[in-house]
């Protein structure tokens, strides 16, 4: 089946056009300018920009050959058993049929984009990578369909070192490059996975001044974490190849692919710290006296669990952080900590008993983006929104201190024309300038004052119905939902039904809070929900900012703090009603968390996607892409 780049509807492979969108199936839109371009083009023929999907191949030989001389010119030359010779290959090797703009498949899908022949590629292992293009980037592989769907793959067709990806697809993690197709043909043996060669190397980036010894207990710990998943499965050798270990643009520890483990000789633990001892080696680091205590306990036996390791790495952030803390201004004491939670749910770790990781956060960046569409049946908007944000950075040799406020307000008016856009624009402005006022520097506000910003906000909404004698659902009112970011500190308040999700890699999506109607109600008070759900005035609002005074409002008021990437979402019931971004969220949310998306093009395309399935409505949106990155104070 065809996937539509654009809404994502399954067609049958005939198609040429979506059925459910009308988009073509038939060519590529070149994301820089816009041109239609060849499915199986690389680059766009109008301003050369590179057009994805590019997959890494990883080609290798069922049954080993014999390759008994090489060529240093690369002249052609004889064995003894008259096999020749070219660039160091056997003319009879299977790897000879793929030059550049051959293809990996019988069926012409994955065009080679580089040479495969040389003896820097191939030497005696017997095995290749190479990047690739996918000429059918809408169709399904065999892979892909089978997660999500009822289609069964031949286990005797996939090759065995493709079958741990599959098996580790559904822990989900992001170390893990994504396989997308892999199969066998003839003698050789075929994964494509997710292109993660031109990613930093770890070393390169160990290597640099900036990096602190926090950033370095860091990766430490995740290479524990990984260490652990990768040992149920045999390829715990993915971790102790140099060239293997990446980041990816949040500094996090990923693989390029995996290795499984030849057998000849037994890993463990003390494999890590070897690898550890390598890292500071070839970097030429200094390690600190702590670090030099703890590789040595691991080389000794001291330390012989994940467990106990972790619990070591635990107590030297800690011992690092205090020392680092008596070397900094009390004006940075604000910064969050990180807990990166070791629970069997987030599939990092399967002992309940394991440590926290407690290391200092820094905000990394901050990006938001807003939009407001009428929907296709509305007449007038009666959602508004209001954003005021302020991004300060400071530029030292060895440091990059990023310091941002930011308030996001997104209001969904009611009482018709002349009422609730009324209403929800009163409201927006109303907290605004509550907080120009009161907001001071370096903190967030507290709970008490959220409050009384929305409170005011209220009063300003019913005292305009009182005076326009306005009564019965022609009061006007309007729901609130409201973000403040202080650096990587957040609070939200909010009454009504608009609402506010969040996204992160490990968590996936969740919403942070509760619509204040009848059926939230009733199963708070311990309804069952389908029978909450089942009373005619379910979605019936409890709260609302201006039909009635404070007396009668309660709003929802919560902090928390950002520890992890996260996209924050608000959004009006016209975009989250009918389960809209449950069911879609993994495809118009979960890329927004990367930075190399574009936060325009995603709202846009969240914005098409409520008015295919909520345009009854109106339908606002704001994001908000939050980065954050281990503390580089005063560890360099």
């Amino acid at each position: 089946m065809l996937i539509c780049p654009q809404c994502k509807f399954e067609n049958p492979d005939h198609n040429k056009f979506c059925q459910s969108c009308g988009t073509s199936l038939a060519h590529k839109i070149c994301v820089q300018c816009s041109a239609n371009i060849a499915l199986d083009a690389q680059y766009c023929h109008k301003c050369d920009a590179e057009c994805v999907p590019i997959w890494w191949a990883i080609i290798s030989q069922a049954l080993p050959i014999e390759v008994s001389a090489v060529a240093e010119t690369g002249e052609l030359i004889q064995n003894p058993e008259n096999e020749n010779i070219v660039n160091g290959v056997s003319d009879s090797s299977p790897f000879l049929k793929f030059a550049i703009d051959s293809y990996l498949d019988p069926q012409q899908r994955y065009r080679v984009l580089e040479s495969l022949v040389t003896p820097e590629l191939i030497a005696a292992n017997l095995e290749v990578k190479v990047r690739v293009l996918d000429c059918q980037p809408y169709q399904v592989s065999p892979i892909e369909a089978s997660f999500g769907h009822e289609t069964k793959i031949d286990p005797n067709t996939i090759p065995d070192f493709a079958k741990v990806y599959l098996e580790l697809r559904e822990e989900m993690h992001p170390a893990i490059p994504k396989i997308h197709d892999a199969w066998q043909q003839d003698d050789l043996q075929v994964v494509l996975l997710e292109d993660r060669s031109d990613w930093p190397i770890l070393l390169d980036v160990w290597q640099q001044d900036t990096t602190s010894m926090l950033e370095i207990l860091y990766w430490f710990y995740q290479m524990t974490q990984l260490w652990e998943l990768l040992e149920g499965v045999g390829c715990c050798q993915s971790l102790l190849e140099l060239s293997n270990l990446r980041l990816d643009e949040d500094q996090a520890l990923v693989l390029q692919r995996l290795y499984p483990h030849d057998g000849k000789q037994a890993l463990t633990i003390k494999s890590l710290g070897q690898l550890w001892q390598t890292l500071f080696r070839e970097s030429q680091r200094t390690q600190f006296g702590c670090v030099v205590q703890m590789l040595e306990d691991v080389e000794s036996g001291n330390i012989q669990t994940l467990t106990q390791l972790q619990l070591r790495l635990q107590e030297m952030a800690t011992e690092i952080q205090e020392v680092s803390s008596q070397e900094i201004s009390h004006s940075d004491s604000a910064l969050s900590i990180l807990q990166v939670d070791t629970k069997p749910e987030d599939v990092i770790t399967k002992n309940d008993d394991a440590p926290t990781m407690v290391l200092s956060m820094q905000l990394s960046s901050l990006e938001y983006v807003a939009y407001t569409d009428v929907g296709r049946q509305r007449n007038h908007n009666e959602d508004y929104f209001g954003i005021e944000s302020q991004i300060n950075r400071l530029e030292l040799p060895r440091n990059r201190i990023i310091k941002a406020q930011g308030l996001y307000i997104l209001c969904d008016g009611m009482g018709g024309h002349a009422g609730g856009e009324v209403a929800s624009e009163l409201a927006v402005n109303t907290i605004r300038q509550y907080f120009q006022e009161t907001w001071e520097e370096e903190e967030l506000p507290r709970k008490e004052s959220i409050r009384e910003s929305v409170y005011l906000a209220n009063q300003a909404i019913y005292e305009l119905n009182q005076q326009e004698a306005r009564s019965g659902i022609g009061r006007m009112g309007t729901t609130l939902v409201m973000l403040l970011l202080q650096d990587n500190h957040a609070a939200i308040a909010h009454v009504g039904d608009s609402r506010l999700y969040c996204v992160t890699r490990k968590r996936g999506l969740e919403q942070l809070t509760t619509d204040h109607e009848v059926g939230q109600r009733e199963i708070a008070r311990g309804v069952e929900p389908s029978i909450a759900y089942g009373r005619a005035d379910a979605y019936q609002l409890t709260q609302a900012l201006g039909p009635r005074n404070e007396n009668s409002l309660h709003p929802s008021v919560e902090f928390f703090d950002i520890n992890e990437d996260m996209l924050l979402v608000l959004v009006s019931d016209g975009l989250s009603d009918n389960d809209c971004l449950e069911t879609h969220w993994q495809t118009y949310l979960q890329p927004l968390l990367s930075s190399a998306s574009n936060l325009e093009k995603g709202i846009q395309d969240l914005i098409e996607l409520g008015n295919e399935h909520n345009g009854h409505d109106n339908i606002t949106a704001i994001l908000v892409r939050v980065k954050v990155r281990p503390s580089q104070q005063g560890w360099f």
